[in-house]
């Protein structure tokens, strides 16, 4: 009887350690194969991360924060450099005025009043800018240039009228 009981309970321990081993196998793939998700989904981000900052780079290139031969183009004039953009942006959409077309928009609002939306100052010269009239919408290449009182002068060089859906 007690060879039994020995058999019984060595047959018994071999099927509860053969239950834990499939068990716990199962439980360490599953685990394996979320790390390994995980993983892959990290490989994308940084991917991602990595085409950002290369495209990040790019835009900042045509920007006069980053352009050293434009900032030294106005400080050897003597033109402070600290708060030129932020001058150049306020003087543009101060001229967005009710009931009126900016001058600096060379086409006629349709659907209402052409204002100028978003600028971006390439260099020392030219200056980028979207509007639109609420219904109409385009882009503006400026250029400009500051006399030494500091006044700002645009010029419309060239724009376009995005076709209306």
């Amino acid at each position: 009887m007690r060879n039994k009981i020995l058999m019984y309970l060595l047959i018994f321990s071999v099927l509860f350690t053969l239950f834990i081993y499939v068990n716990d196998k199962r439980i360490l793939d599953s685990k394996q194969g979320e790390i390994d998700q995980l993983q892959n989904k990290l490989t994308e981000t940084q991917n991602k991360l990595d085409n950002f900052s290369v495209n990040s780079e790019n835009e900042d290139y045509f920007n006069l924060e980053n352009n050293d031969d434009a900032i030294t183009y106005f400080e050897n004039r003597g033109i402070d450099t600290k708060d030129l953009i932020p001058r150049i942006e306020d003087a543009i959409i101060s001229k967005n005025q009710a009931g009126k077309d900016n001058p600096l928009v060379p086409h006629v609002g349709m659907e209402g009043n052409m204002n100028i939306n978003k600028i971006k100052v390439l260099n020392h010269k030219w200056i980028i800018a979207d509007f639109t009239d609420g219904t109409y919408w385009g882009e503006v290449f400026l250029s400009y240039d500051i006399d030494e009182e500091g006044e700002i002068q645009f010029f419309a060089e060239k724009s376009f009228l995005y076709p209306r859906y």
